[in-house]
């Protein structure tokens, strides 16, 4: 068995943060598909690694850490080099910040349960889900624009890699699905850019993914 596990989705952002962090950090794992169309979160047997259902979950040598922003933090820990948290504690607050703006604000709004609560009970179709999404997405990617005015160098925080790029890039790849216009935010699409030269960035990209369907798969 590996010594670390990765149960995710390809194009599930939160386990896209998971993968960047684990690339990051050089940590090898084994990619254990979670297909969430297909309800595998809820079977009884994942959801006794994660009881809410949802991904990602990592395991380490038996050990359950469910959710990417645990699992982040705990990474952060256990393999403190490279750092995702500068040593700063002001900073490092803020670099928290801006990944609650994502985790808290965003991306429960296009989340696949929200969604589809949206449509199993208030009827909405696929132009009114992306107009919810869009409308959330937008007032998060203004706060996330102002908030990093005073930060942002090559990336969110200066010139180094933070947690803060480990969870607004997925952020970012979910707003564009959901026909959001990222382009209008001229510091989050610098960013971006910079961060998709990057190998961990890279090789966590959804479409690059042993899940990922041929149809979406890119080099």
């Amino acid at each position: 068995m590996a010594e670390f596990i990765l149960h995710n989705y390809f194009r599930s952002s939160t386990s896209y943060r998971a993968r960047i962090a684990l690339h990051y950090k050089n940590i090898p794992f084994e990619y254990k598909a979670v297909a969430l169309l297909k309800n595998e979160q809820l079977s009884p047997e994942y959801r006794k690694l994660n009881p809410i259902g949802g991904v990602p979950t990592l395991i380490h040598n038996g050990k359950v850490i469910p959710d990417s922003y645990a699992i982040t933090e705990y990474l952060e820990e256990i393999h403190p080099t490279p750092a995702l948290l500068p040593k700063d504690a002001y900073t490092r607050a803020r670099v928290r910040q801006i990944c609650e703006i994502v985790n808290s604000s965003m991306h429960p709004m296009g989340n696949l349960r929200t969604l589809k609560y949206l449509e199993e009970k208030h009827g909405y179709n696929q132009d009114q889900k992306d107009g919810w999404a869009q409308h959330w997405g937008h007032i998060g990617l203004e706060a996330l624009e102002k908030n990093l005015q005073d930060f942002a160098g090559t990336y969110c925080f200066g010139e180094n890699i933070t947690m803060a790029d480990v969870f607004v890039v997925p952020q970012i790849v979910t707003c564009q699905r959901f026909k959001i216009d990222t382009t209008k935010y001229q510091l989050l699409t610098k960013i971006f850019d910079n961060c998709q030269k990057v190998e961990a960035f890279a090789k966590a990209h959804p479409f690059r993914q042993v899940d990922t369907p041929e149809d979406l798969r890119i080099k």
